[in-house]
């Protein structure tokens, strides 16, 4: 049996080949923390001890020295994380990236706002924050540092669409997204008022124009809202397979085609990273804290085993031993679990570690949980009809 330090020192590694680190003992500290939760796979400090080789004697001592990482101001996501992520999408710059912007809720008490990228049918952190708000829904100022510091990083990148859900469709968003250059598509609610459809000056809620099901209406030049003064291209669809009555209407500054709708639909990538984060892999809302910096300090840890992980799955699938680690004859499960079955099995069947790969631009092998979801899934979106309509200007 090959101990616990086979994964420490791979993980040491590739933290330090990566990120910008100032002082080895955070290094070691991140390191074991995420060989703690990819072995426990909780994220309780006190479920971590049996896997952390140390001096110390006592569980108490580990967990004071975990809480003094999540304490440290130092300890920030631009600097451990952001360099491996980057990495992992350096080869990205010429082909279409989707980000999906989206937030989820711990304990109803602090909010997670999340940027992702979309990758093999899931979504990758980007960047995160916590803040302590009692809604899914956040003001823009809250998440445009998060915005900025995207666009900054991603500036080499050719072709990149913003994804976000109705919560986030404002005014503040559409003047910053028209001075960046980036497309974007972003869900609208159904009582948002749009100016064209019924022709000039007049204006009408979204739900007047609701789709039948099987159905797209695609209209070009729409003015949003009660001033009507953002003009984009709206698309409203209905395809087969989504929950009844609930049709999207998305706006974008794409052609208004059928292709809108599944690129949107990449946005629901996240749930799964958030299914992942907080029931299906680790478990997030365990870890007991109270504290919107050590929250955020924390999902670093949760964000560098995410991403390891689907990387050693990635490596498994290209060497062509998947099937050591998932029972499906196709794939069945996500390179996420790929990867952590394989890494688990570095402790106790004595596996070796790869190194981590650069995550692909397209899904080599996409999975589905049964032929159910694949037909549900945004990439097989149905529809048996469209309409186009050019809206008049102001």
């Amino acid at each position: 049996m090959i101990p616990t330090p086979h994964l420490y020192s791979a993980l040491w590694s590739y933290l330090a080949q990566w990120s910008i680190h100032k002082d080895l003992r955070h290094l070691k500290a991140l390191a074991w923390m995420v060989v703690g939760l990819v072995y426990s796979q909780k994220l309780n400090l006190t479920a971590w001890e049996p896997y952390v080789q140390s001096p110390a004697q006592y569980a108490q001592s580990y967990q004071r020295r975990w809480r003094r990482f999540l304490a440290n101001p130092r300890i920030t996501v631009s600097d451990w994380y952001v360099p491996l992520v980057m990495q992992a999408i350096g080869s990205w710059k010429q082909s279409p990236v989707s980000l999906a912007l989206d937030t989820t809720m711990l304990w109803n008490e602090y909010c997670m706002i999340h940027l992702s990228v979309v990758c093999c049918g899931r979504a990758v952190p980007l960047l995160w924050k916590t803040i302590k708000h009692k809604s899914a829904s956040v003001a823009f100022e809250e998440y445009r540092l998060l915005l900025d510091q995207a666009h900054w990083l991603l500036c080499e990148f050719t072709d990149v669409t913003l994804l976000a859900d109705r919560a986030f469709a404002c005014h503040d968003l559409l003047d910053w997204l028209e001075k960046s250059r980036w497309h974007w598509c972003l869900r609208l609610a159904r009582d948002t008022q749009v100016h064209g459809p019924l022709g000039k000056g007049r204006s009408c809620p979204i739900s007047y124009l609701a789709p039948k099901l099987g159905e797209a209406k695609l209209y070009h030049n729409i003015g949003l809202w009660e001033d009507g003064l953002h003009r984009c291209n709206l698309v409203l669809a209905y395809p087969h397979g989504i929950d009844k009555d609930d049709f999207w209407a998305i706006i974008t500054d794409l052609p208004p085609s059928l292709e809108v709708p599944r690129r949107y639909g990449e946005r629901f990538c996240c749930e799964e990273l958030f299914l992942d984060s907080k029931s299906g892999a680790f478990q997030l809302e365990q870890s007991r804290l109270r504290d919107a910096q050590a929250i955020t300090r924390l999902y670093l840890v949760v964000a560098v085993a995410l991403l390891f992980c689907t990387q050693q799955g990635l490596a498994v699938q290209v060497a062509g031993l998947r099937r050591q680690v998932d029972p499906h004859w196709d794939r069945g499960i996500s390179f996420l679990k790929i990867g952590i079955n394989w890494v688990k099995g570095a402790l106790h069947k004595g596996r070796t570690l790869f190194p981590p790969l650069p995550l692909p631009i397209t899904d080599p092998e996409p999975c589905f949980a049964s032929h159910k979801a694949k037909e549900r899934s945004y990439r097989n979106l149905l529809f048996d009809s469209f309409s186009v309509f050019l809206c008049p200007s102001n």
